[in-house]
């Protein structure tokens, strides 16, 4: 079944209230701007979405003053697209250009900040990139002497955490599709069927519901449970006894649902019943711990906790779960080391997984809204007992 969709896009004010709530930050920051590169970060403050970012070959840049609107520097290419947009500030060149691909545009714009010896806020930290050729970006520091470049990425990483009610309307719209197309699973896949045709069953499900597409689809099939969860797939058959793993990321108007599901083929063993029992009374656990003034680690902690039952390695994968929206993956990270408070409206994943048997693993993921009084799923929520499938 199709589920009605919300508006595509978001009206102005959105983006405006975006920029306002940046700007407050950067003030308390003593930034006198922000430099912005990456695809999600200038699409938060622009609403420029196109697949174009695929390709490496052009640079983007937006420039986030103290005040005003932002200031667009980008290929002419992306100009007709921008220029849809709530910006009135664009200013292109012809690219690619390896000889100056929009560095000229950046020092003239710059120059003035440079000048007066001004903090500019880049993405310096964790899960951030820049997204220029590395001998571009030491050219335009040579060319601006006076400017001081500071890390903005508890500015940037800390909005997009909190998530407003139209991007929250959004991610519960795909995590809907994705839900509708796990529970169609079951009628679709049969023993004997290859692993890779599994994929693609499942990849037209969820367009053929409503998803825009589905970039991102992993998973798993061997006896009694799978080795990994990043997996290509195969062309080996769906046998008797093995645990089919699916792990999606559907896209809708540019953000992403995350979540998994397990099956078993005709037959599930004991240790395979187990773990996934375990790891859904872990999924529990890590619902009641996620309310407002609890952090990562406390997710972490809580969901570890049941783990423990039958996997005490301590979460050797790293982390337990991690922030949703325009990314498969954001900030922050359920992991020990996360001390980030969880807020209101934080959209989330909680995966927990663990290690079983001769080298056999499970996950187990639902996407969460943190609310008021604790946690809501967006996902349907997956069957207490490990379903079989045939």
């Amino acid at each position: 079944m199709k589920h009605e969709p919300p508006s595509r896009g978001f009206d102005d004010a959105e983006f405006a209230a975006r920029t306002t709530r940046a700007q407050a930050l950067m003030a308390s920051s003593d930034l006198a701007g922000m430099l912005l590169m990456s695809e999600p970060d200038v699409r938060y403050f622009t609403g420029f979405h196109t697949l174009f970012w695929q390709s490496p070959t052009r640079p983007w840049f937006v420039f986030v003053p103290a005040s005003g609107k932002p200031i667009a520097l980008i290929p002419e290419i992306g100009a007709e697209l921008m220029r849809r947009g709530w910006l009135d500030d664009i200013r292109t060149w012809s690219a690619p250009a390896p000889e100056d691909d929009g560095i000229s545009l950046l020092t003239e714009l710059l120059a003035p900040y440079a000048a007066n010896g001004a903090r500019i806020g880049v993405m310096k930290g964790h899960e951030t990139q820049l997204r220029m050729p590395l001998a571009d970006w030491e050219r335009l520091l040579t060319k601006l002497p006076g400017v001081e470049i500071v890390d903005a990425t508890g500015i940037v990483q800390g909005l997009r955490m909190v998530k407003t009610p139209a991007e929250i309307e959004k991610l519960a719209h795909i995590c809907t599709i994705g839900s509708a197309a796990f529970a169609e699973v079951p009628a679709l896949v049969h023993e004997g069927m290859p692993l890779e045709e599994v994929f693609r069953t499942f990849r037209r499900a969820a367009i053929g519901l409503g998803a825009d597409d589905a970039p991102y689809l992993v998973g798993a099939a061997d006896q009694g449970g799978y080795g990994d969860v990043i997996s290509p797939p195969t062309r080996r058959p769906l046998r008797g006894g093995d645990v089919l793993m699916l792990d999606t990321g559907c896209t809708w108007d540019g953000y992403f649902c995350d979540f998994d599901r397990n099956w078993a083929i005709g037959s599930a063993d004991a240790m395979a019943k187990r773990a996934y029992d375990v790891l859904w009374r872990a999924t529990e656990a890590g619902l009641a711990a996620a309310r407002p003034g609890n952090t990562c680690r406390d997710l972490f902690n809580a969901m570890s906790a049941v783990i423990a039952e039958m996997d005490d390695s301590g979460g050797d994968i790293g982390r337990l779960g991690h922030g949703l929206g325009m990314q498969l993956t954001e900030q922050p990270s359920h992991a020990a080391y996360d001390e980030t408070v969880l807020q209101e409206n934080m959209v989330l994943t909680l995966e927990p997984s663990l290690s079983y048997g001769d080298g056999r693993m499970m996950v187990h993921e639902e996407d969460i809204i943190i609310g008021a009084q604790g946690a809501r799923l967006l996902t349907t929520r997956a069957t207490p007992d490990l379903m079989v499938i045939g």
